[in-house]
Formats: C-alpha cells, sequence, structure tokens
C-alpha cells in the first residue's frame, strides 16, 4: 500500500504548486541539459516574426513567465536582434513572479499576476508578440486561453507556444518516459523533494495534445500562419514550438 501523503496537482491547483518550489525551480531547471538554450530559440522566434509599426514602441508578453527564464530569452533575444521593447511577465504564481522580478537580468520588466484564462480583463492592454513556455499543459480550458491570447494580440502579432508533446510518436512517449524518470523526476527529488509537481509534469504531457493536433487547436482558435519545429538534440521528438499569427486585417 502507498504511503505517499503528498497533494494530487490538477490544472487548478498548479500556480500553488509552483509556490511551493519557487524557491528551488531555478536550480532544478539549471541542472536540465538544454533548458536554457532551447527557451532562447522559441525566444528568437517570436522576435524575428514581431511585426512593425514606425514609431511606436513594440510590446513582447512572456505567459506563463515563471522565475523568470523564459522573459531572460526574451530579453536576450530582443538585445541580440536590437529592438527595443517593452516586456510584460504574466504568471498566476505569487512565489514565482517574486524569483522572477528579484533577478537584477530583469530589472526593466514589468510583472504582473494574472489567470491566463482572463487575460482580457487583467487590462494588460495589448501585444505585438507572446510567448508561452511550459503553460498550456497546465491549463484545462486551453481553448478559451488560445482566445484570450487572440484578444490581446495585435493585428499581425506572433504567438510562440514552447512545450513537451509526444501524442504523435510512440517513441517520443517512451522517450519522455526516459527523460521523466532518469533525469527530471530525480532532479526533482533533489531540489523539491516534499512536491509532487515533477511527477505531475511526467502526466501533464502524457496527456497533452499531439504536435499536429495542437497545431489544428490554433488554427480553429483563429490563429494563421501556424508553424511547428522541434528542438535538436536528446529532446528531439519532445519539446517543440508552435509559431502563429494573429491576422493583419
Amino acid at each position: 500500500m502507498s504511503t505517499d501523503t503528498r497533494p494530487t496537482i490538477n490544472a487548478g491547483t498548479v500556480p500553488d504548486a509552483f509556490d511551493d518550489v519557487a524557491e528551488t525551480y531555478d536550480l532544478m531547471v539549471g541542472l536540465s541539459p538544454g533548458y536554457h538554450s532551447q527557451l532562447r530559440a522559441s525566444a528568437r522566434a517570436v522576435v524575428e516574426a514581431l511585426p512593425t509599426t514606425p514609431g511606436r514602441r513594440p510590446r513582447v508578453l512572456d505567459l506563463g513567465c515563471g522565475s523568470g527564464a523564459s522573459t531572460r530569452a526574451l530579453v536576450s533575444a530582443l538585445g541580440e536582434a536590437g529592438v527595443d521593447a517593452e516586456i510584460v511577465g504574466v504568471d498566476g504564481s505569487a512565489g514565482m513572479l517574486r524569483s522572477a522580478s528579484s533577478k537584477p537580468a530583469l530589472s526593466g520588466v514589468t510583472f504582473a499576476q494574472a489567470d491566463a484564462e482572463h487575460l482580457t480583463s487583467s487590462d494588460l492592454g495589448s501585444f505585438d508578440g507572446v510567448l508561452t513556455a511550459y503553460l498550456f499543459r497546465n491549463v484545462a480550458a486551453r481553448d478559451r486561453l488560445i482566445g484570450e491570447i487572440r484578444e490581446v494580440l495585435a493585428p499581425g502579432g506572433v504567438l510562440v507556444v514552447h512545450d513537451y508533446s509526444v501524442g504523435d510518436s510512440l517513441t517520443a512517449r517512451w522517450a519522455w518516459h526516459a527523460t521523466c524518470w532518469g533525469v527530471i523526476v530525480p532532479l526533482g527529488m533533489a531540489t523539491a523533494p516534499q512536491s509532487p509537481i515533477y511527477r505531475y509534469l511526467w502526466r501533464s504531457v502524457l496527456s497533452f495534445d499531439g504536435v499536429r493536433g495542437f497545431a489544428d487547436r490554433l488554427w480553429r482558435g483563429g490563429l494563421t500562419e501556424v508553424e511547428t519545429r522541434t528542438v535538436s538534440g536528446w529532446q528531439a521528438g519532445q519539446v517543440h514550438a508552435w509559431r502563429a499569427r494573429k491576422a493583419s486585417a
């Protein structure tokens, strides 16, 4: 009989679960090979597709910014491209936002706590680009979230979604089991032994859309120019990015 008394995590309790691991999360992802380079590639995919409006400073949203790793990737990508943009980081976890806002490298970023499924009522304004990293799996109403993002995107604005997806490939699913139980869960046990968040991560990836299915979801949500790519290296076939655009008209 199991004696594991840790709470079960679902989509509604994910922000609280991340509060519990906020102090050790940076250590955890820092130990994960390729984590930061993969985020930088997706941040560059946002920046290179940003629409430009003469005389107006672009605005970029890091939705589900967590402790700021994806935000740092955006800062770096914008700097490399020589683009002066306003960056707003939004997350549902107060603990993760405290961690992000404490980083000197992110001192120019505006952070706000908000529910991703209710962006249009959070008075954040509109954005030329949105990056979401490891967010969609943690949201039950994914179609609603796409609709909320579409509403806050300016005409011609770009969305990049960065996440795990293994539903289209049996090989990728078995590789994910190996990744999770060989790397992620052991690192999670070392950095946050009382938290079930990394076992939840394992389950959430297995239940998430396949790559093609999520691309279709973006199309159905009213976005256009949907394209996908997978990362290279040891997590090829497991981590992907989808890029889509709101129509200019």
